[in-house]
């Protein structure tokens, strides 16, 4: 009986535990900035191009703040030229193309979706308002500025609503790594012992 007591008592604990650390973070990010940002469904990899280029290397990742007003990095910075086009990832609608504190921007609207993406500092070549289908041209890079350190890259962002999402997510695997490498043998050379 003494045994059984102790046992349910130590699944008590080990069910309360989390819900008690749960109830601790979530307090402790009401008191810094604020709510923490709603969970919201995942997001669709419905990407059929990068913004820029083929492949463009990703100079500075996602880095999603720790509140709702710190520090860190709500988009991803591609390396792009001065001057090289920039196309929609995905179908939409631009919510909007003009400049924000001197920077081009454009926004195009997730068709089928509650999301969006901005594209900065890019000089429009499309208007609000205008549907736009994937890869298609929305704009060309503007030259460089202090964001990618002195070089032209372009800001991408994925938000729903107010809330700052990974653009990563919207581009399926295929677009994103390629897929795996694969080997071929190679012609004329006899396998290994043992095959």
């Amino acid at each position: 009986m003494v045994v059984m007591r102790r046992a349910m008592r130590w699944m008590a604990a080990a069910t309360l535990l989390p819900l008690a650390l749960a109830a601790t973070a979530a307090s402790a990010w009401v008191g810094s900035d604020g709510p923490p940002p709603p969970a919201g469904p995942p997001v669709p990899a419905i990407g059929r191009a990068w913004p820029v280029g083929v492949r463009p290397p990703v100079l500075r990742g996602w880095e999603p703040p720790a509140t709702v007003y710190g520090p860190g990095h709500r988009g991803v910075d591609v390396a792009a030229f001065a001057g090289e086009p920039v196309r929609a990832v995905t179908a939409g609608r631009v919510s909007y193309a003009g400049r924000v504190a001197g920077r081009g921007v454009v926004s195009v609207a997730l068709a089928g979706t509650d999301l969006r993406t901005t594209y900065e500092p890019v000089t429009a070549t499309v208007e609000k308002g205008q549907e736009v289908t994937a890869g298609e041209v929305v704009g060309t890079v503007e030259a460089g500025g202090a964001h990618c350190g002195g070089r032209a890259c372009v800001h991408w962002g994925l938000l729903r609503g107010d809330v700052y999402l990974d653009p990563l997510l919207l581009l399926p695997p295929w677009l994103l790594n390629r897929g795996p490498s694969r080997l071929l043998p190679v012609l004329g050379v006899p396998l290994p012992e043992g095959r």
